[in-house]
């Protein structure tokens, strides 16, 4: 499920059964390399896309947590845990977040979830059917690692 209206009605009827949420995390830069933000961010989107659309009916999209690369990393954090918090509090088990920004890796543990780092690819220059193969082979990695994440228990959270 998506973060839309219509999406959020099929939500709200069935969400006994939905108990992942998946968040991408895009950076933001108009100074530094914007081009590059807004490929890792593209290429994040479309990886969240794909596992919603393998997971429908698991799994519920969420906005994505955009932050300026140029904000504190501290302070990055405590905004994603707040968020985290939010949707834990309000029925999540589980949440990802996906990323092609390797920031995260640097504060991974200090995360309350599971954070699944792909390096972005532009895929701009790739014809559809070399793009796809791409995403294909994301997802046969991806994958594996949520349904594992699904057979762990769930974090305490504070």
């Amino acid at each position: 499920m998506k973060w839309t209206t219509s999406q959020m009605d099929m939500y709200l009827n069935s969400k006994e059964y939905v108990d992942t949420a998946i968040i991408p995390l895009i950076p933001l830069d108009w100074k530094e390399d914007p081009k590059g933000k807004v490929s890792m961010g593209e290429f994040s989107s479309i990886l969240v896309e794909e596992v919603e659309r393998q997971f429908k009916g698991r799994v519920f999209q969420l906005a994505p947590f955009t932050y300026l690369s140029t904000e504190e990393e501290n302070s990055r954090l405590e905004r994603l845990v707040s968020w985290d918090k939010h949707f834990y509090d309000n029925g999540f088990t589980h949440i990802v977040y996906i990323t092609s920004d390797g920031v995260w890796k640097r504060v991974e543990k200090d995360l309350p979830d599971m954070l699944i780092w792909i390096p972005s690819l532009s895929l701009e220059s790739m014809d559809d059917t070399y793009a796809k193969e791409i995403i294909s082979q994301q997802m046969k990695q991806i994958l594996p690692l949520i349904t594992a994440k699904w057979q762990e228990e769930p974090k305490e959270r504070q």
